[in-house]
């Protein structure tokens, strides 16, 4: 009898290698993660996954986590010497064989680059750009949100990031999870885990940071600040006529001037262009968007949020290195959202028209998410203030920013 006994509890996860204080650290980490998704409703279509991920990462014996490579693919093994193959000299099969499920999900999807561009046509295919083209001033305040991005890469420089690593680090602030991985791809893939993990955290976060930072630097007069009252007072010059014709000349046309000036960054605009087309060609295009928007959205979300999730081992996450990227990348998103502010502000000192600074808060990519937030902002002030489609305009811009931040980023580091 004792010897069953024996038996079973070497089956459990309690006599696993690994089964000490730093695992079920993390598993309490992502019980907290899932209680934000399920209780709390902070994106739960991407919270949740991530969270589960981290969940069945950390159960000793499980080999459920993703193990953590070099630039080359090379992993250290249990006795500290290095793997005798990279990842990517080994067929596929034996990936699934030998590394698990979640690192032949990893490998495949997430580290090949071929996730976030889908994901960019899914959000594309999901996404108006008539708020933008109506408020096209606006739009401006998108470009703006970027700040963030590159004063946390100088500040990482000067921590001791290599250039690349920085680049990585700092697109954290473009509060758009697909471009950092993208752009963590082509630069820093060795960091691809923990950058992963803090882009995805912060953007389910934005219901938290955002009213941070607006609290912090707004007063409860510009807060107040009715935009439709302005719009009525200094009515808009700039109004196009033809919206339906707009809408389906302007992903093509961006995509054309993107493909020119930063070809490096059309993958993503050019995926993100091509959503929204099919989705504004109406009737004769709708099985694509139909497809595109939910089938491949959901099952890329569903795939990307587990195994980003599964990254997050206690041995990849609980190191000096890992703190300085979720320290950096928190930096890099609120300097984002403190930049679009103090941007209406400037602006502000130079129109009669004035704009709510909320607008500038939503400057960063995290669509309609930050724009919702900003609005339920807007209307605890005055019920009667919504400032949904104008932040709509910013935000929209900002994931394009954001693209082609990145863009422009893998141009020179790359």
């Amino acid at each position: 009898m004792e010897e069953i006994f024996t038996r079973i509890y070497e089956m459990t996860a309690f006599a696993q290698p690994g089964g000490d204080w730093s695992a079920y650290f993390m598993i309490l980490i992502a019980f907290v993660l899932l209680y934000l998704g399920i209780v709390k409703k902070y994106e739960p279509l991407l919270l949740v996954p991530i969270a589960f991920g981290v969940l069945l990462a950390n159960f000793p014996g499980g080999g459920m986590g993703v193990i953590q490579t070099d630039s080359e693919g090379y992993w250290t093994l249990a006795d500290g010497t290095r793997s005798a193959k990279s990842v990517w000299e080994m067929p596929i099969h034996d990936i699934a064989h030998e590394l698990g499920l979640m690192n032949f999900i990893y490998f495949l999807l997430i580290k090949t680059g071929f996730i976030p561009p889908i994901i960019f046509m899914g959000v594309g295919a999901l996404t108006d750009f008539g708020p933008m083209l109506r408020n096209l001033r606006l739009s401006i305040f998108g470009a703006g949100a970027q700040f963030g991005i590159f004063a946390v890469l100088l500040a990482a420089l000067m921590m001791g990031f290599t250039p690349q690593q920085a680049a990585s680090l700092g697109i954290i602030g473009g509060a758009d999870g697909p471009t950092a991985i993208f752009t963590t791809i082509k630069l820093a893939p060795e960091l691809l885990g923990p950058i992963a993990i803090a882009a995805y955290s912060y953007m389910a976060l934005v219901p938290v940071i955002v009213p941070l930072v607006v609290k912090l630097l707004c007063t409860k007069k510009e807060l107040l600040i009715n935009m439709k009252e302005q719009d009525k007072k200094y009515p808009n010059t700039l109004e196009i006529k033809n919206m339906r014709v707009a809408k389906i000349i302007f992903p093509i046309a961006v995509t054309t001037i993107v493909a020119i000036l930063v070809p490096t960054a059309v993958s993503l605009v050019g995926m993100l262009m091509f959503g929204n087309l099919i989705k504004e060609l109406g009737p004769i295009t709708s099985r694509l968007f139909d497809t595109a928007s939910n089938a491949i959205m959901n099952t890329a979300t569903i795939f990307l949020g587990l195994s980003v999730g599964a990254t997050m081992t206690a041995s990849a996450f609980l190191n000096w290195q890992t703190v300085g990227i979720v320290v950096g990348g928190f930096l890099a998103f609120a300097l984002s959202i403190a930049a679009g502010i103090c941007m209406v502000k400037i602006f502000n000192c130079f129109t009669k028209k004035k704009i709510n600074p909320l607008v500038g808060a939503t400057g960063l990519s995290a669509v309609p998410m930050a724009s919702r937030v900003a609005n339920d902002i807007a209307t605890k002030y005055d019920p009667k203030n919504h400032v949904l489609n104008y932040c709509m305009a910013s935000n929209i811009s900002g994931v394009i920013g954001s693209a082609v931040a990145a863009g422009v980023l893998i141009s020179f580091l790359g």
